[in-house]
């Protein structure tokens, strides 16, 4: 028996007025996700516990089958993991977003936030604005004081780490989640309460962020993407922060070996700490234009070697986050079309007995262009049986006495047949 996790990042979603009423799952035409659900069992799962932030870490913890509640400190460890990079105990790390802001003659946090990926700014050009920024004098001289280090990421998803400092009571907004608002009320800053030495640390990084943008509004990268007709990638964004974390072990917990393929580092990275394999995929961009056909090859080489595979896919999150409704029901209907169906045509020629687990990880809401905590549709296709349940694949079209468990239960689902 193979088993296969399909998460399409962000594709549930609530209904658009603009599709008639529907949700971006029910307008796709998604043909092979329909056919499972309509074979398989289906329901909701709660990804995201009461009180805890919805976004990807969260929700792919707990698809994994850790609770967040017990194993969750912040996003950007678990994208560490992925690179190797190395926390000592009492340092912080966290995101490092290459952001664009606001064109506009005004005080730094008087202006907006109009993309959290720095108008997806390209890996080269994202890699060098963060290097030429760690070594532009003033800035370097205050990263230095604070015991803040780049780790460059060739995306816009680079990580910070900064030199034993408590981030307790420090608050960092996730920037996808504020797009569109003005930066004054979304910089860094701490609770009630918070201890002396944490209000510095909120301080400095609002500083580091205001001096960040300071330097890379004129840096050459930016003016060229203005002249091209693209948002400049003119600030940094901290945020996701965290303590060095450990994971139970995969292995132990379902018995059984597997490997995670993603174009994000917090995937990669939660499958590190898991005990599976990472598998990088040629050309995967977290875009649109991912290679998946890759992603389909490197699943079928892995079930080879493990019992289990875990295919993500970023594209429907981002367009969501870029405002782009028809890139996102495009990625919905590429995730049927060219990983679900292929992936399944090649399991079935295979002759080895599969089964399927495909579900977004949290909702991404087109209204807010921010995530949202509530309840995802999940299926789970066993190639042996066929329930005939006649179910869609979509948030309003699953049976009456479709239930919703907690995300913690569906990869335990996934195993028991």
């Amino acid at each position: 028996m193979k088993y296969i996790l399909i998460i399409g990042d962000g594709m549930a979603d609530d209904p658009v007025e603009g599709l008639g009423g529907k949700t971006p799952l029910q307008y796709a035409n998604i043909p092979t996700m329909d056919m499972l659900a309509s074979k398989g069992e289906t329901g909701f799962a709660l990804t995201v516990p009461d009180g805890l932030q919805p976004g990807s870490d969260v929700a792919i913890l707990s698809i994994f089958g850790c609770d967040p509640t017990e194993n969750y400190t912040g996003r950007a460890p678990l994208e560490a993991a992925a690179t190797g990079i190395s926390l000592s105990q009492g340092d912080a790390c966290f995101r490092c977003n290459m952001v664009a802001i606001e064109d506009i003659d005004a005080p730094f946090e008087e202006k907006k936030i109009l993309s959290h990926s720095g108008g997806s700014v390209e890996g080269s050009e994202s890699d060098r604005l963060i290097l030429d920024l760690f070594e532009s004098p003033v800035f370097k001289h205050e990263a230095e004081k604070a015991g803040l280090t780049a780790h460059p990421a060739s995306s816009f998803r680079h990580l910070a780490s900064i030199r034993a400092t408590d981030m307790t009571n420090v608050i960092l907004f996730p920037p996808h989640d504020h797009l569109g608002e003005k930066l004054k009320g979304i910089l860094p800053t701490t609770e009630p309460g918070a201890l002396p030495e944490q209000v510095q640390t909120a301080a400095k990084l609002k500083e580091l962020m205001r001096l960040a943008h300071e330097f890379l509004d004129t840096h050459p990268i930016n003016n060229k993407r203005r002249a091209e007709g693209k948002l400049p990638a003119n600030g940094i964004w901290f945020w996701a922060a965290g303590s060095a974390v450990a994971l139970p072990s995969f292995y132990d917990k379902f018995g059984k070996s597997g490997g995670v393929i993603s174009a994000v580092p917090l995937c990669h990275g939660i499958g590190v700490l898991l005990g599976l394999e990472k598998i990088v995929v040629e050309g995967a961009t977290g875009e649109l234009d991912t290679n998946y056909e890759g992603k389909v090859d490197a699943a079928i080489e892995a079930l080879q070697r493990h019992d289990f595979v875990a295919v993500h896919i970023e594209a429907p999150d981002e367009c969501t986050h870029n405002g782009d409704t028809t890139g996102k029901i495009q990625a919905i209907e590429l995730i049927d079309s060219r990983i679900t169906a292929p992936l399944l045509a090649r399991l079935e020629a295979g002759g080895e007995d599969f089964r399927i687990l495909l579900m977004s990880d949290h909702r991404t809401l087109t209204s807010t262009r921010g995530h949202d905590g509530a309840p995802v549709p999940y299926l789970i296709y066993d190639s042996r049986h066929d329930k005939n349940t006649g179910a869609s694949y979509n948030e309003k079209s699953l049976p009456k006495d479709a239930k919703t468990i907690q995300g913690t239960e569906v990869m335990g689902r996934l195993f028991r047949g």
